[in-house]
């Protein structure tokens, strides 16, 4: 038996040990257009969309902030000098600022004529300015003590590309003595993002192995106990993370959660292992004799508790969005490969090593006064505990109803990080950093250069300004309303749709000449059939943003302009709300087709209805509660938090499969009900204590993450752990003096 112990743990090391080197080579990811559902009609109306425009989301925006006012000459001649040297930088294809900014003059016989915005005059400069509605809150802000610099940037920049301008762009900034300077952008959550999930996926690791080396040292009481079942978690996350470098997958921010889920199913295995091991001992077997009962009395139900915890993650796969389906696929798999570790090298250590005697002589006096204790004030109470379980299941649905479906573009963000503060600053005085896109198709038999349809389009952009609180960068009407202002002397009244077909047409020439026709393509297709609106708003989330697009539509409708335009959201914020709808929706789904699914395995394992049903409901009623809490603490469901109901439900469901599985056994051996329902509580409470309270510190890990939306994971899979745990030790037993009365 020693021989085949050494064989095994030398195959298990080798393929430990050449995981190991592969792991350098880890990869991250940050590409939230990756989240994007392909099988959505707005997602491929996007794809083809942008084929005609360039990006709306690869642009910097540079907020500089001066108390007294940005009209000072030293001041702005400083801002103009920054400007021209971000223009000279890498991959910047333009840029705009107030110092560079020029109004145009057009006289009658059409001559064209322009002045900068900033002169000599600095207060009638800055009257001119405020009188200009397209450039406030755009390059100035309302308040008149902060300016901005936009950046326009090649589209879809690497990112070594982008860390490069970012670091370029910071190393300008910083040659500057101004008061405040706020950067947002693509590039800059992007460089954020990584850097933070690179110092987590180490913090969680390192966090990890001390809570399990405590917890062990805590629990067994000895350098055995403590060694034996991190050398399980540190084999499980060496394979997974070294096939991931190895197969080249880079590590999105869900899969940055992968180890504290290792740490908690690897240490759950090893656990009821270990404990059954020791109890065995304890009754009087030997080692070899106590090893093969455990491997035949658990054996089957810890691969059933790995296999459905399996399935839960596996059922992600069939969400076409490519962050998910990784994420439930590299999770099954951990969990297959944390239970083949443990079966490989647990016994085989068992087997090599000596037993602490301690270890067996120990009493376990004082964990069975406790389970006595909690055992027999469950059946005592047993009235108070259905009554108050009672009232906290309807409060929780109750709650469901107030769960809303709700994202945010910085959603995963610390409010805490200096880089939120920024991106606030810009919601709350430039019009915010979300992109704003609308897709404008003129229908058939009308001509976008005909005064009518303009007409149409002008309703629909001033209602976009006062109404729907857009801040409009680009557009056909904004365009031809400042040189119908020029061709009337900048006079602010005629930043308006010309009255006669006339001046559209001429204006019509002037904006096709300007750039050799490239100036028009930023707004108007080769067609002349597609044009868009481009903007930007706070970061109000998806729900209030669907909100006013529905009220979009309706005055779209009630103003006729569906008659002459088809008009539709798009843009890589709305695509990113459609996707958090969409994956919502598909998670819950995952989640009803691994309930069928584990279904189908428990009722195979204990080949009873009633058995089936009575392992359900401990697990239903804690992802019932939690989505309650939820809703009542105004918890938004967004692609991440729906994650929560299917990892919940996975890892919950593995002590309910334990307690029933002995329960089994004992009624195998010719036990009474009654009985066998002690015995079970007894000797399986204690690991199901043990398992569920590193379970629970497990994801409480993740709840300290800087991302928010991890952060919530952490918080709702620990609270879901805690209610499974209190449904395991309290309403499982009743269920089953229900079911099983005589």
């Amino acid at each position: 038996m020693k021989w085949l112990s050494w064989i095994l743990l030398s195959v298990v090391l080798l393929v430990t040990v050449f995981f190991g080197l592969q792991i350098p080579k880890t990869k991250l990811d940050y590409n939230f257009e990756s989240f994007f559902p392909k099988e959505d009609s707005s997602a491929y109306f996007f794809e083809n969309y942008r084929q005609h425009f360039q990006s709306d989301n690869d642009f910097l925006l540079v907020c500089i902030e001066r108390k007294k006012g940005i009209f000072d000459s030293d001041f702005l001649t400083e801002i103009q000098k920054l400007t021209q040297e971000i223009q000279l930088l890498d991959h910047v294809t333009y840029t705009r600022a107030i110092t560079s900014e020029k109004e145009y003059f057009i006289s009658s016989f059409g001559q064209v004529s322009q002045r900068p915005y900033i002169d000599s005059n600095l207060i009638l400069d800055s009257t001119l300015i405020y009188s200009h509605r397209e450039l406030i809150n755009n390059l100035v802000n309302k308040e008149g003590n902060a300016l901005t610099i936009f950046v326009k940037h090649n589209d879809y920049l690497s990112k070594a590309k982008s860390d490069k301008l970012v670091e370029e762009l910071q190393s300008l900034l910083n040659k500057y003595d101004f008061e405040k300077v706020r950067v947002a952008g693509r590039a800059i959550g992007q460089q954020y993002y990584l850097k933070t999930m690179q110092h987590e996926l180490v913090l969680f690791i390192g966090i990890g192995f001390l809570l399990v080396l405590i917890y062990l040292l805590f629990t067994f009481k000895s350098i055995w106990g403590m060694l034996l079942p991190q050398l399980v978690l540190i084999g499980s996350i060496t394979w997974i993370y070294g096939w991931l470098a190895f197969t080249n997958q880079p590590i999105n921010i869900l899969l940055i959660v992968l180890p504290p889920i290792l740490l908690v199913v690897s240490m759950s295995d090893a656990i009821h292992l270990i404990s059954k091991y020791l109890d065995l001992r304890r009754s009087g077997k030997e080692k070899l004799s106590a090893i093969q009962t455990t491997i035949r009395e658990i054996g089957k139900a810890t691969f059933l508790t790995s296999l459905t915890t399996a399935i839960g993650f596996l059922s992600l796969v069939f969400i076409d969005v490519k962050p998910i389906r990784d994420f439930g696929l590299y999770s099954g798999i951990a969990v297959m490969i944390a239970f083949l570790i443990t079966y490989l090298v647990l016994p085989s250590l068992l087997t090599l090593t000596k037993t602490p005697s301690r270890l067996i002589e120990a009493s376990s006096e004082s964990w069975y006064m406790r389970l006595h204790f909690l055992f027999y004030a469950t059946l005592k109470k047993r009235k108070l505990i259905l009554i108050s379980g009672s009232i906290m299941l309807l409060i929780s649905i109750v709650g469901v109803f107030f769960v809303k479906n709700d994202s945010f573009i910085m959603d995963n963000i610390s409010p805490k990080s200096e880089l939120k503060k920024d991106f606030l600053y810009f919601d709350q005085h430039f019009g915010g950093i979300r992109p704003f896109e609308l897709a404008i198709q003129i229908k058939p038999n009308q001509n976008i250069w005909e005064k009518e349809t303009l007409e149409q389009l002008e309703k629909l952009e001033n209602y976009l300004h006062f109404q729907y609180g857009v801040v409009v960068n680009s557009s056909l009407i904004q365009t031809i309303s400042i040189l119908n202002r020029g061709s009337h002397g900048g006079e602010k009244e005629f930043y308006v749709l010309p009255s006669q077909q006339k001046e559209i047409n001429n204006f019509k020439q002037l904006i096709k000449i300007k750039d050799q026709g490239k100036f028009v393509r930023s707004f108007l297709d080769t067609t002349e059939t597609l044009t868009r609106i481009s903007g930007r708003i706070p970061d109000w989330g998806s729900h209030l943003v669907q909100s006013k697009n529905n009220e979009l539509h309706m005055f779209i409708q009630e103003a006729g302009i569906n008659n002459y335009l088809t008009v539709t959201p798009t843009g890589s914020a709305e695509l990113l709300d459609v996707s958090t709808s969409f994956m919502s929706r598909k998670l819950l789904e995952s989640l009803l087709f691994a309930l069928v699914i584990v279904s189908v395995c428990m009722g195979l394992l204990f080949k009873s209805f009633k058995m089936l049903f009575i392992s359900l409901i401990p697990n239903i009623i804690p992802l019932l509660i939690t989505l309650g809490f939820m809703g009542i603490m105004g918890i938004p469901l967004n692609i991440t938090t729906a994650l929560v109901f299917t990892i919940s439900f996975g890892i919950a469901v593995d002590n309910t499969i334990h307690f029933l599985n002995y329960y089994k056994l004992e009624l195998a051996k010719g036990r009474t009900p009654g009985y066998a329902l002690r015995n079970a509580y007894f000797k399986v409470g204690k690991a199901i204590l043990l398992a569920s309270f590193l379970l629970i510190c497990g994801f409480s890990i993740v709840s300290f993450s800087a991302f928010t939306a991890i952060s919530y994971l952490g918080i709702l899979v620990t609270l879901t752990l805690f209610i499974a745990l209190l449904a395991d030790l309290i309403l499982l037993p009743l269920l089953l003096i229900f079911f099983f009365r005589k």
